[in-house]
């Protein structure tokens, strides 16, 4: 019966999947087409995948990939900064075939610079808006995550703090060595709190609100999730990040302690994407990894491995437990991608020159 199941799936995916070239029929291909991908994905063999999601939920999608086709996948979890370098070092030389996984900043980077493949994938056509991919076919949607705050309250309370409530809260004195976020050189959720910073307060009060704000933190983790994973314990009393992680730390980690606040004056969201790099070993292999990226079979995958993103194709059903914790994927800014897609590295410079750039708690190794 199991056998049987992987079976329909695999034959279930491939239905309504582009044609084999880059350049297939976006409005739907005959399954003798669409066969002809799984054909010459299967005869390729190998897919190398770079997952900046979670290590479990990149694990448990790369695996049901191979039970499905037969294709041997070797995953392995870098942060977005980590990939945007490797692939940079590579120069369309790449040692991966796709990217999976990890908020869009550092694609539109690898994009501009030409080390992604543009792709117009059929099953693209269940994005819920055009806003969840690129427009090129460089990059797509497959989840969409809530920045935000997570706060240890039980360490706030022995201390007396409130918890901060907006953005401006942040620069309070009394938060100074309790606030942990993730370094700007190696974590795409960093490079959009840059982004998000600079577009509600303006270039120059952006800059100066992240040097107001790095007096008062005491840790830049490596990834994104760094900080969410040590609130629970204490370590970090207030961690800025996507509300999702917080999620998996109180229902997955049962830390009962932390809790998840959405900045009052607004806040800004990922959108978690895939992609194909530029010269990948493995093309049709790449293509057909997008396709199902882009499949209920692998996203719902996220919150049954402790990943509670809300989704962004029609043809999935959303983790409950996101709309349990109160977190609304349409209460965000709008968020200008064309602006940070042309300036995240300028952007970035910025901020570093701004901050010194010295500091060993920006280190990338």
């Amino acid at each position: 019966m199991k056998k049987l199941m992987k079976l329909f799936l695999a034959g279930s995916l491939a239905f309504g999947m582009a044609a084999c070239s880059s350049g297939g029929n976006s409005g739907g291909g005959t399954s003798d087409d669409e066969s002809e991908l799984v054909k010459a994905a299967k005869e390729e063999g190998e897919l190398v995948v770079y997952g900046s999601c979670e290590e479990e939920y990149l694990t448990a999608a790369a695996e049901h990939f191979e039970e499905l086709y037969g294709i041997h996948v070797t995953a392995q979890r870098l942060s977005t900064g980590e990939v945007q370098a490797k692939i940079e070092e590579e120069k369309g030389n790449p040692s991966g075939d796709v990217w999976f996984g990890g908020t869009t900043d550092p694609y539109n980077i690898a994009a501009s610079k030409g080390l992604l493949e543009a792709y117009e994938a059929e099953n693209a056509s269940h994005l819920i808006s055009p806003a969840y991919r690129d427009k090129d076919g460089y990059w797509y949607g497959i989840y969409k995550g809530i920045l935000g705050f997570m706060v240890n309250k039980d360490e706030l309370a022995r201390m007396g703090i409130d918890r901060p409530e907006d953005w401006a809260d942040l620069l309070d004195p009394k938060y100074k060595g309790l606030i942990w976020l993730s370094n700007y050189n190696t974590a795409g959720t960093a490079k959009l709190v840059i982004n998000t910073m600079i577009q509600k307060y303006g270039h120059d009060e952006g800059i100066q609100y992240l040097v107001d704000l790095d007096k008062n933190v005491q840790v830049y983790t490596k990834s994104g999730s760094g900080p969410s994973k040590n609130v629970g314990t204490g370590e970090c009393v207030v961690g800025i990040g996507f509300l999702h992680d917080g999620i998996t730390q109180i229902v997955d980690n049962g830390y009962g302690n932390v809790e998840l606040v959405i900045p009052s004056s607004g806040t800004s969201f990922e959108i978690g994407a895939t992609a194909i790099f530029a010269g990948a070993k493995h093309p049709n292999a790449a293509k057909l990894w997008i396709e199902y990226a882009l499949s209920p079979e692998c996203v719902e995958l996220a919150a049954q491995h402790g990943s509670y993103q809300f989704l962004v194709i029609d043809n999935a059903k959303q983790p409950e437990v996101a709309d349990e914790f109160g977190l609304d994927p349409n209460n965000v800014m709008d968020y200008d991608f064309e602006d940070a897609k042309a300036n995240t590295e300028a952007y970035i410079a910025d901020v570093m020159n701004a901050l010194g750039g010295g500091d060993d708690r920006f280190k990338t190794e």
